[in-house]
């Protein structure tokens, strides 16, 4: 409970404007917060767009790598004895085959030797279900793939957390809290995953599962902290805002540029006033903002990108009675930049998962005559969005596809060519790396004109499905029309065979209109798929991104 600050208002949030660099006032102590989001079991440094951290001049800089992340944890934590390192969730799940051949036990072990206190679960955690999230924290061999990092698996030494989320018999699914202790001070961090986790977790990883309301599952968790004594509180919220478009200080990882009406700052402006700070995660932003709590106080409302590309700091004011005194508390993202000496055990781990994938990881599968980047162009594709949905269809024709598209949150790395243009099995994996499998369904015209209307009308934004090249359209407002597919019209009562991968077709992301599909084929594993093209189709260059006319 701190005193209202001076701050400058930003898109509905603040810049946070707090702390002094006289720090503490007397009788008071500081405990550093450190920490990190949607790591996605990242042990490589990252490359491309995906390595990229816009700095305060504005410079574009590359950055991450596990190694490094740990040497600048282990820096943070030499400034500030008393520190707590966290996780606002997704450590896992749509990781690099490094971490994902290996069922992701390289990354747990990596955070454990960093000394990770705790983590919220992130949607991505529950990928495989909630009995392999649970092997995951408690240990124990996969009953399918056995131990395939160690002859033993000990699981991860910290707890994993969200408050609002339930099993089938109505009870806690996971911990909501836990109390983590430094110089003295007993700080309650509190875990919440966002309540879309339906939307966004295949049926099967979520079965049994429900996500409530993240406001009301926070408050409540709050007040168990209260009643226990603890006074400090901090949220690990794994939701959070999109940022607009940035240019100078704006630019810098410390800056406040996020979207109005986030999801994220709506809740962070909501829960408690005993919560003291709200870390962020899932929307791969970086911005260090001030949410007004109900009782009219700012709070830090702070994310980290992804990748392990930033560490979020907080510097927390303590006072006497163990309460936290926002007006001299400090927050800040710091770049983790590739400057320093990685830390040796951490590199241990990495060198040792990049060498027992590397017989897969190096085998090449094709070709490109250029990067092919999955950043969104003005229409919303992307030219690896588009060969991706390419390759989807080149594998559904058999079935009748004559079109495919495919979710863009999917496509998780840009392709970027090695020496000659090669490209590696490895490098694909990252691409592509749910295993969903491709679908073919039949949809009338208006059914499918249904489908892409779903684009435009979301509460927090469009998402563009990434379409086959051989797919055009135009936008009005939240509207679709002139829908052309190899240049004929696409009529009312058309019929067409369209390829999607599973998570689509149960309604992921939102897309519930899919629902109305009939005939459904299944087919190859969207990776398969996505090999198989590149093998086919050497020396590939970037398709144009021009398909859909926004107006």
């Amino acid at each position: 409970m701190a005193a209202v600050l001076a701050v400058a208002l930003v898109a509905g949030v603040a810049v946070w404007a707090a702390g002094s660099p006289g720090g503490p006032g007397a009788g008071s102590s500081t405990v550093r917060l450190i920490t990190f989001n949607d790591l996605h079991g990242n042990l490589e440094p990252p490359s491309g767009s995906s390595a990229e951290v816009s700095t305060d001049d504005g410079a574009e800089v590359e950055a991450g790598g596990a190694a490094y992340l740990a040497a600048h944890v282990n820096r943070l934590r030499g400034e500030q004895p008393d520190s707590v390192l966290l996780s606002t969730g997704d450590n896992i799940g749509a990781s690099p085959l490094a971490s994902a051949l290996f069922r992701d036990e390289p990354t747990v072990e990596l955070l454990d030797r960093m000394g990770v206190a705790a983590s919220v679960a992130g949607n991505h955690e529950f990928d495989e279900g909630i009995d392999e999230l649970r092997r995951i924290v408690d240990g124990g061999c996969h009953p399918a793939d056995g131990c395939r990092f160690d002859p033993a698996y000990d699981g991860a030494s910290f707890p994993v957390l969200a408050a609002n989320v339930t099993g089938a018999d109505g009870r806690p699914a996971l911990p909501a809290t836990q109390v983590v202790e430094a110089g003295g001070t007993r700080i309650g961090v509190i875990g919440a995953t966002l309540s879309e986790l339906g939307d966004l977790v295949s049926p099967d990883g979520i079965r049994g599962l429900t996500a409530g309301d993240e406001v009301a599952a926070v408050d409540a968790a709050s007040r168990e902290l209260t009643a226990q004594g603890v006074r400090a509180q901090v949220l690990l919220l794994h939701q959070g805002d999109e940022t607009g478009p940035t240019s100078g200080a704006d630019a810098g990882p410390s800056a406040c540029p996020v979207e109005p009406g986030g999801p994220g700052s709506r809740i962070a402006a909501a829960v408690s006033p005993d919560v003291d700070a709200v870390f962020s995660a899932h929307t791969h932003q970086q911005y260090v903002c001030s949410a007004t709590d109900p009782a009219g106080a700012p709070r830090p409302f702070v994310q980290g990108l992804s990748f392990g590309r930033l560490l979020s700091v907080l510097d927390l004011a303590i006072t006497g009675d163990g309460d936290v005194d926002r007006a001299a508390t400090t927050a800040r993202n710091e770049v983790v930049t590739r400057d320093v000496a990685p830390d040796p055990a951490a590199q241990e781990i990495v060198d040792r998962a990049v060498a027992e994938s590397a017989p897969l990881a190096g085998r090449p599968v094709g070709s490109l005559a250029g990067p092919l980047p999955r950043a969104a162009a003005p229409s919303g594709l992307s030219p690896l969005g588009t060969v991706i949905a390419d390759a989807q269809l080149a594998a559904s024709r058999g079935d009748g596809a004559q079109l495919a598209l495919t979710n863009p949150g999917g496509v998780r790395a840009d392709l970027i060519p090695g020496p000659g243009g090669q490209v590696t099995y490895g490098q694909a994996y990252t691409v592509q790396p749910f295993g969903n499998v491709l679908q073919t369904m039949t949809l009338t015209g208006a059914q499918l004109r249904a489908v892409l209307d779903q684009q435009f009308t979301v509460e927090d934004g469009p998402t563009v499905l990434q379409t086959s090249s051989n797919v055009r359209y135009a936008v009005t407002g939240d509207r679709v029309g002139g829908i052309e597919v190899d240049g004929t019209p696409v009529t009312d009562d058309g019929r067409y065979r369209v390829a999607v991968n599973n998570f689509l077709s149960a309604g992921g992301d939102g897309f519930d209109a899919f629902a109305a599909g009939t005939e459904l084929v299944g087919g190859p594993v969207d990776l398969d798929a996505f090999v198989a093209y590149l093998q086919a189709t050497p020396g590939l260059t970037p398709p144009p991104t021009d398909r859909i006319d926004r107006g």
